[in-house]
Formats: structure tokens, sequence, C-alpha cells
């Protein structure tokens, strides 16, 4: 999930690029767009950095366990076929 000060620094970022006669706007029309922002992110399925690095970091290991696995049982096939 975003994180919802990120949404709030994009809304920001967003009145402040309006032109001046909008920068005044309703809050009610803030809080719409804070709405389909966040239903937009929540739509895309989208992680954050961390918890990404930390599932490459489940896939690591996980890799590195499999080549362990697949090195035991090429020596043991090896010792078992001789």
């Amino acid at each position: 999930m975003i994180n919802p000060k990120k949404i709030t620094e994009m809304i920001q970022d967003i009145c402040d690029k309006m032109p001046d006669g909008l920068k005044n706007m309703p809050t009610d029309l803030q809080h719409n767009f804070r709405a389909a922002l966040q239903g937009v992110f929540e739509r895309l399925d989208l992680v954050t950095r961390e918890e990404f690095d930390a599932q490459c970091g489940v896939l690591l290991r996980t890799r590195e366990k499999l080549e362990a696995l697949e090195k035991k049982i090429k020596t043991f096939q090896s010792k078992t076929i001789s």
C-alpha cells in the first residue's frame, strides 16, 4: 500500500502547479483527489520499496538453497550410479 503521506505530497504538488485561480480549491475537492489517487494505487496493487527489497532477499536465499540442493542431488546421483 502507498504511504498516505506520499499521496498528500502528490496532492500538494498538483495544487502547487495549478493556476492561481484554482490553487485555493475547496477542501472537498482535495479529498476527492485523495480518494481517486488511493483508488488508482490500490487497483495497481503496488508494493513499497521496502517490501520489494525484502522479497528480493527472500528470492536470493531461496535460489541459493535450491542451487545447494541441486548440487547435493548431483553428488548423490553420481555416487549411486558408480
